[in-house]
């Protein structure tokens, strides 16, 4: 019966004369557009690779990617959206300009409690949880963000608070230009 059905698929194909307009056009765009799309590809790999050499070519590059979680792409968003961190007071100032610093909603009289906030850098905001999420394999990242969830804290409040913690190293880290050293984390 498969033998059957195949052959009477192959022998409705072959009778086919159906011809799809736009058929000769495609033939000649496609090849073009494949051929683009390899070129921006080779393109891509030599960007990331410049972007590496000016990385590393940077004197805070090994700091940063000291700190678990913290790539090459990841080192290098850091350094374009805040440098060396000198323009920020504190670690709270930086947690605030990366949008991690929890906001209190008001109205009037009213307090609403406190949310995430919707500003920030947002470039900064998605390389730190692209950092975070990696580094949860690390024990003192992991035990940190187990602590949170145990005090009740869903899964994005516990991402967000260890962001929040991570920026508070990062901004010590650069400050002092010193690598990031792991402690071991306490039984959570």
């Amino acid at each position: 019966m498969g033998e059957k059905l195949t052959d009477q698929i192959f022998g409705a194909l072959a009778e086919q004369t159906v011809v799809i307009p736009g058929t000769a056009a495609s033939e000649k765009v496609l090849p073009r557009l494949a051929g683009q799309l390899l070129g921006l590809q080779a393109q891509r790999k030599q960007v990331a690779t410049e972007v590496e050499e000016a990385l590393d070519a940077h004197p805070l590059s090994q700091v940063l990617t000291s700190m678990p979680g913290v790539g090459t792409r990841t080192a290098a968003r850091i350094l374009i959206s805040i440098g060396d961190a000198s323009s920020f007071p504190t670690a709270g100032h930086l947690g605030a300009y990366a949008g991690l610093a929890p906001v209190t909603r008001r109205s009037g009289s009213s307090i609403r409690g406190e949310f995430p906030s919707k500003s920030g850098n947002k470039d900064l905001k998605n390389a730190l949880f692209l950092s975070v999420f990696a580094a949860l394999r690390d024990p003192a990242s992991r035990a940190y963000y187990d602590r949170k969830r145990a005090e009740g804290k869903k899964h994005n409040a516990a991402i967000i608070c260890l962001a929040r913690r991570r920026t508070d190293v990062l901004y010590a880290m650069l400050r002092d230009n010193q690598p990031y050293v792991s402690q071991t984390p306490a039984a959570a």
